[in-house]
């Protein structure tokens, strides 16, 4: 059996942290691949270290002087060596470091020194071969992440070694130049060596004990999901859960590998477990709840709209004119309503609405900002009758107007559209009659 484990910021910010991986780790031999992330927050009010790093180059592209940012980059590895007794130095890696500032080596080069400096000091700890994943993850010119080649340079590459530290984060272009995911994107590295060497499981290693039914800080101490679908998942994560980055799951769905979601400061609790399909029940009708703020529908009536061949693509068009995707599109016989990113609508606003009045010709076009949605996900709810009424109700209780409903065919998800100011207020009723008081 082999596994990969990914621990991330949280589990390796201090000495101590440090320690407490190395003890899950040495516990079950068949933990044989480690993906660390850079050292997160010790404490309350501390910074991670790759915004240290980010603000340490910043100074260093505009000319400033940089080099007390970088000592103090390095008291935190140093306080981690110490900590831990090792007889490591990384003075010729911020010799480097150093110099690829001043040479402008780009941002992302500079973020990807986290991983790649607490991946050399896991090896050490470990006595495990370190593997750097600039030599393994290959991004093309464009910078987008090449699956084929890098999966065929891991393989490669961890055929030859039963254990190994491979940092996450980053790879590099054909070229060597660094390039990194987006912010999480360890979890995607984790994700990459597991279906690479083939596991039986990637365990992805938090300060949380598994997926909560949804935001802790929205809901005071959440249920904890125990079995939930990539599916699921996918649905979750894109809707504003946070727990697992959520481009993480397609290389292990691809692969039909299991993710575990554990805990760093409680090992023994068994976490949530993330696979492609179970019979497992639920112990509720939905597996979870999640949503965002900050969305705009763009309301738009006319007659015999369902007649008008082509009316659908003519709206959308304009807002691909402008690079806006859109959410939702919910329609009727005469409406059509298309749920886009408020962010990204208000600079274009005006030449959407006028390309959709010269390539329609609407009867009524209005738009409505302020929007938040939230998503009630679950593979149960296609079983239960009545899932739909419930959370009507429980959002009628609590005085929450429904702006937009938008179901998937697969009837495993119900999105809402809400006011903004009644987000918090709907996610707290939907948790309370689907969890609390199962009603």
């Amino acid at each position: 059996m082999k596994k990969v484990v990914k621990f991330g910021g949280s589990s390796l910010a201090s000495a101590g942290q440090f320690q407490k991986v190395g003890d899950i780790i040495r516990a079950d031999e068949t933990r044989r691949y480690v993906v660390p992330s850079a050292p997160g927050k010790r404490f309350n009010g501390d910074t991670k270290v790759t915004d240290m790093l980010y603000r340490c180059y910043y100074s260093a592209a505009n000319g400033e002087d940089f080099s007390g940012q970088l000592k103090q980059i390095k008291a935190r590895y140093n306080e981690i060596i110490g900590g831990l007794n090792l007889k490591l130095s990384l003075d010729h890696e911020f010799e480097v470091i150093a110099k690829q500032f001043e040479e402008k080596a780009g941002s992302d080069y500079a973020a990807s020194r986290g991983e790649y400096l607490n991946g050399i000091i896991m090896a050490n700890y470990l006595g495990f071969p370190f593997v750097d994943s600039a030599e393994v993850i290959r991004f093309d010119k464009h910078g987008e992440f090449d699956a084929d080649t890098t999966n065929k340079l891991m393989e490669k590459k961890l055929a030859e070694l039963e254990k190994a530290v491979i940092p996450g984060f980053y790879g590099a272009d054909a070229d060597g130049k660094i390039k990194t995911f987006s912010r999480g994107g360890s979890d995607i590295t984790g994700s990459i060596v597991a279906k690479a060497v083939k596991a039986d499981l990637y365990e992805n290693w938090t300060d949380v004990s598994g997926f909560l039914v949804t935001d802790p800080r929205l809901i005071e101490n959440p249920e904890t999901i125990d079995v939930i679908t990539y599916r699921e998942l996918r649905e979750l994560s894109y809707m504003g859960a946070t727990v697992l980055h959520e481009d993480a799951i397609f290389p292990v769905r691809k692969a039909g590998i299991p993710i575990n979601i554990r805990n760093t400061n409680k090992p023994k609790d068994k976490g949530t477990m993330i696979v492609a399909s179970t019979c497992h029940k639920p112990v509720y009708t939905i597996t979870g709840i999640a949503g965002k703020k900050g969305f705009v529908a763009v309301n738009i009536e006319k007659d015999m709209m369902n007649s008008e061949i082509g009316f659908g693509r003519k709206v959308l068009e304009e807002f691909e004119k402008q690079g806006i995707s859109f959410e939702h599109m919910p329609s009727g016989i005469d409406t059509m309503s298309i749920i886009v990113h408020q962010d990204e609508f208000e600079e274009h606003e005006q030449k959407v609405l006028a390309g959709i009045q010269r390539a329609v010709h609407p009867d009524v076009l209005e738009v409505e900002g302020d929007l938040a949605l939230v998503a009630v996900v679950g593979r149960a709810m296609k079983s239960n009758r009545g899932t739909a009424a419930r959370i009507f109700a429980a959002l009628a209780h609590a005085n929450v107007n429904v702006k937009m409903i938008d179901q998937g065919s697969s009837e495993w998800n119900v999105i809402v559209g809400v006011r903004n100011e009644d987000f918090e207020k709907a996610i707290k009723a939907i948790y309370d009659i689907f969890v609390t008081t199962q009603l």
